[in-house]
């Protein structure tokens, strides 16, 4: 019986759901995704019962990078990992694939590939095999990334748009704090700024107007009509 596959539709929609990945963390758990599915097959329901051994075989990572990738990926709702007595079992998010054919007939013959999704499948981006909701809370992988320095929580934050910050109902104590950091630095933007030569000029003319010295020689000047006083008024 032939038990290889044709080819397997992975939706855009898996790659996208991994930008907020960084460097090539990204490219390494897409690697580890692929091997996955080269064990977890629609027929037992994209379930693969897989050791840390099979998958370094498979991509030439080492097992930290894959133990971490496998966690990164049961974060994102890609892969959930489900652990039993003789290891791990691994679900794949049906969400992010596209249903596949079936590559045999009824006599286990191959069928070719020209013979092979004449119509096109249907997506299965409506199916949601896990509880956990599929949206990447970008305001939680923020906190979680800059654990312990609140500053760069409340900066990082800011930067998102504020109908996002108002929505969140989950962190509402870095969330307000974002807002009012997000409010100023708008309102600062609009301030406009006096040099500081010409605050101090201003300073010392108020005081030399506070004079009595100074407003008497004024009073004296304009009524002798002195010509270096309208001069200096000038």
């Amino acid at each position: 019986m032939n038990t290889s596959r044709g080819f397997l539709h992975i939706t855009y929609k898996l790659y996208h759901h991994m930008d907020i990945l960084d460097g090539v963390k990204k490219s390494y758990c897409l690697n580890v995704f692929l091997s996955v599915m080269k064990y977890a097959w629609k027929k037992n329901g994209y379930k693969a019962g897989l050791r840390h051994e099979t998958i370094h075989k498979d991509t030439g990572l080492c097992r930290t990078t894959i133990k971490e990738c496998l966690e990164t990926l049961n974060k994102l709702n890609i892969v959930k990992a489900i652990r039993g007595r003789s290891g791990k079992t691994y679900i794949v998010n049906e969400v992010f694939l596209k249903a596949e054919n079936t590559y045999q007939d009824s006599r286990n013959i191959p069928i070719s590939a020209s013979q092979i999704a004449v119509k096109p499948s249907p997506d299965s981006r409506n199916t949601t095999i896990f509880k956990e909701a599929l949206y990447i809370n970008k305001i939680q992988d923020i906190i979680v990334s800059h654990a312990r320095d609140k500053d760069m929580i409340v900066r990082k934050l800011s930067e998102l748009p504020i109908e996002d910050l108002q929505s969140d109902k989950s962190n509402p104590y870095y969330c307000k704090l974002a807002i009012e950091m997000k409010q100023e630095n708008e309102a600062n933007k609009n301030k406009t700024y006096v040099h500081g030569d010409k605050i101090v000029k201003a300073l010392s003319n108020i005081r030399k107007q506070s004079n009595p010295r100074y407003r008497a020689k004024v009073e004296y000047n304009k009524k002798n009509g002195i010509k270096p006083w309208l001069k200096s008024e000038t």
